[in-house]
């Protein structure tokens, strides 16, 4: 599949659900997206404790949307973001399994980041049956490039 029909499946997908931003990817569209649409950024809006415990993307640009402990916002995360993306490009945003990656999408396409794309799924996914992360979708549970300090 051609990146720009990757987009339009995201666009596709962002208004049957109702999103307010250019689209939602499953990590591997995202991955194809990333590393081959111009320009195109991964924004990984975890938080440092999450980048340092749990795994980082490596080339991923990293700005935490809420801050740890506390998990309260980041007031300079619109700044740290335009400081660090080409606003006219995709840009990316993922986080655990979606809702802070979501917040970051809406926040983005709101200050001007037209192409604004929420990763479904996250890093970790979601929850299994045990409770458990990393098997029941995300980025590390397809396969795609992490690591872990």
């Amino acid at each position: 599949m051609s990146i720009s029909e990757i987009l339009q499946k995201a666009a596709d997908r962002a208004r049957q659900m109702g999103l307010q931003y250019a689209g939602a990817l499953t990590p591997a569209e995202a991955h194809e997206v990333w590393r081959n649409a111009p320009g195109a950024t991964l924004v990984d809006v975890r938080t440092r404790a999450e980048w340092d415990y749990v795994g980082r993307i490596p080339g991923a640009v990293e700005i935490e949307i809420l801050g740890y402990p506390g998990n309260r916002p980041n007031p300079a995360f619109l700044t740290e973001l335009e400081g660090k993306v080409d606003k006219s490009a995709p840009v990316l945003f993922i986080c655990r399994s979606g809702g802070r990656s979501h917040n970051a999408a809406m926040l983005a396409t709101q200050a001007g980041f037209a192409a604004s794309y929420n990763v479904l799924e996250g890093f970790e996914g979601d929850r299994d049956a045990q409770g458990h992360r990393n098997t029941v979708g995300g980025w590390r549970a397809v396969g795609l490039p992490w690591a872990q300090s």
